[in-house]
């Protein structure tokens, strides 16, 4: 991880290693590294806050639905990410299974005394024929031997091997008790298409989510080789969950109006070639698009970088590029409000960033703005509706 290929998640600087833009957990027998987001290198905000924080996003980006009161209570523990995320994974597991495993009919043969289900006939008069008093029966019995239940408990042994709290340890071990009906499958063979959630194991959802978490690490962007070691990592892209984050909450600031939220959309091209025929070219994938009756009315890229700490710079530390790809979506989307949106510090000052620039020979008006990430989930939703609301109806009637 610390070399000059993949994602960089780690820097070799000599003498020391620095880390990118990524948060989590690497860890290996008798050792873990935690990596923690450090919005404002002036904060003195110890890793117990921090550690909490980045529970209640990662529970927003990824819709874990832990809840606030378990999730940050074990957060303000003296506890690592991976610990916290297992404990919370095994009670809720310990907690399912104890309510009764789901089941699923399942195809059984044996030779039994009596018929049941079916008899086989071929069967019968070649492995049976010698044994008339045993009958070769096909049938299907309901077995928690489901699809599902394999990834929780492929789960729960790859979980056991890097629990350090006893408490967590001794719930995990009463888990493989429970499920000992279960098969045991390699992560890598396990039947990720055949897992169904309907309403008869609704209730699994968030389990099957943190599963796939630990096992499928679909956030990660670095290459993972079952077979190199006992070893895991869980890591992610603040980039991507600062996105997530912005793009839940403002789902929820706008609840009830007529503007919708919409991530990783849009997906227009900027080029077409030339000629008959011709292919359209460099696709564009906003953070999200906020959209009213279908149409675009702003779209906004989430940024993880620290701007303006040098007061001096009139442009904020904005980067020009971004500015450009703004200019671009502004064009393509038909929109006249664009945003590009950071996270809060100190440097900024004491208020929330919220400055516009009216681009030249247009209507359209670019945002510079930015979240208290600090003030919690409540604020932020508040923060986002101030932002959004306001200027989609401003920007309705100037076009």
């Amino acid at each position: 991880m610390a070399n000059r290929s993949g994602t960089n998640i780690l820097v070799d600087r000599y003498t020391e290693i620095w880390a990118q833009q990524a948060v989590g957990v690497i860890a290996a027998p008798g050792c873990s590294l935690e990596i923690l987001p450090k919005i404002d290198a002036t904060s003195d905000d110890n890793d117990e806050t921090i550690r909490t924080r980045l529970v209640s996003m990662l529970d927003i980006a990824l819709g874990l639905k832990l809840g606030d009161g378990q999730a940050l209570a074990m957060a303000r523990q003296n506890e690592t990410l991976l610990d916290i995320l297992i404990r919370l994974f095994a009670d809720r597991l310990l907690a399912e299974a104890r309510r009764g495993l789901p089941r699923a009919y399942m195809a059984q043969e044996e030779n039994l005394a009596a018929l049941r289900g079916r008899l086989d006939v071929i069967r019968q008069f070649t492995h049976n024929a010698v044994r008339p008093d045993r009958l070769a029966c096909r049938f299907d019995t309901l077995l928690p031997d489901t699809p599902l239940l394999r990834v929780m408990k492929a789960c729960v042994l790859m979980l056991r091997r890097h629990a350090r709290v006893l408490e967590t340890q001794r719930r995990l071990d009463e888990l493989r008790f429970l499920l000992a009906e279960v098969s045991d499958v390699p992560v890598n063979a396990l039947p990720w298409a055949q897992v169904r959630i309907d309403r008869t194991n609704r209730r699994w959802e968030t389990l099957y989510g943190l599963a796939k978490l630990f096992l499928k690490r679909e956030w990660q962007r670095t290459n993972h080789d079952a077979k190199a070691g006992q070893g895991i990592t869980l890591l992610f892209a603040m980039n991507d969950l600062f996105e997530a984050y912005i793009a839940a909450l403002a789902r929820r600031a706008l609840l009830g109006s007529d503007l919708t939220v919409h991530s990783q959309g849009g997906l227009r091209y900027c080029l077409m070639e030339e000629g008959d025929g011709g292919k359209e070219r460099f696709q564009t994938t906003p953070d999200i698009l906020i959209k009213r009756n279908g149409q675009v009315v702003m779209v906004i890229d989430t940024k993880w970088k620290l701007i303006g700490r040098n007061p001096e710079d009139k442009k904020r530390g904005v980067s020009q590029s971004d500015v450009y790809q703004m200019m671009a979506y502004a064009r393509l989307y038909q929109c006249g409000e664009v945003m590009l949106l950071y996270p809060h510090h100190a440097s900024l000052g004491s208020e929330a960033l919220d400055a516009g620039y009216g681009m030249m020979e247009g209507d359209e008006r670019l945002r510079i703005a930015s979240v208290d990430l600090v003030a919690g989930k409540r604020a932020v939703e508040q923060q986002l509706e101030g932002l959004i609301a306001p200027s989609t109806v401003t920007s309705m009637a100037v076009a």
